[in-house]
């Protein structure tokens, strides 16, 4: 994969499984899938969420050590507005994704529009903060130097694994009788 995670295609051919082996009710298998996606969506929003948190912090240190024109970068309004953005994007991906978490731990009614929630906004803010991260490391930024670039890669993965921004964002209106 683009991010250097293994990845794999099972195909079976042929496969017979006894009557005693089924899991949970013959024809509810729905039911237990949809349990272990929505579980696996809010397990990747807190990949996410954390990826860009991580890119994030890794921005703020090189903003408070990076001189230009005898100051620090970081004490450009601009840079300041654009990373103050940042952090309450976080912290809402950071909001949802906790929420999802508790809802599915708490088996609440709501909880697979919770993981899609979180999923969608965790993608989305993580997709900002490494595009912020490499703006405000200029080039540097995508050099093995730093991690931005992995995160970036990272990102990208995650945001399409068990849906993308809009898959969820579809499945909250559907939900929702839009």
């Amino acid at each position: 994969m683009v991010d250097a995670h293994n990845a794999a295609r099972i195909t079976l051919t042929d496969v017979a499984v006894d009557a005693d082996a089924v899991i949970g009710a013959v024809g509810g298998g729905e039911a237990l899938l949809d349990g272990a996606l929505n579980l696996g969506r809010a397990c990747a929003a807190s990949s996410l969420t954390g990826a860009g948190d991580q890119a994030f912090k890794t921005t703020m240190d090189y903003l408070r050590t990076r001189k230009q024109f005898g100051k620090l970068i970081g004490e450009f309004q601009a840079l300041q507005h654009r990373a103050a953005h940042l952090f309450s994007e976080l912290e809402l991906a950071r909001a949802a994704t906790i929420g999802a978490q508790i809802a599915i731990d708490e088996r609440r009614e709501y909880a697979p529009l919770a993981a899609s929630i979180a999923k969608a906004k965790a993608g989305r803010v993580a997709e900002l903060a490494v595009q912020e991260a490499v703006q405000m490391h200029g080039g540097v930024g995508m050099t093995d130097e730093f991690d931005v670039g992995l995160f970036m890669k990272r990102v990208r993965v995650l945001n399409e694994l068990l849906g993308d921004a809009g898959f969820h964002a579809e499945r909250v209106a559907r939900a929702q009788g839009f």
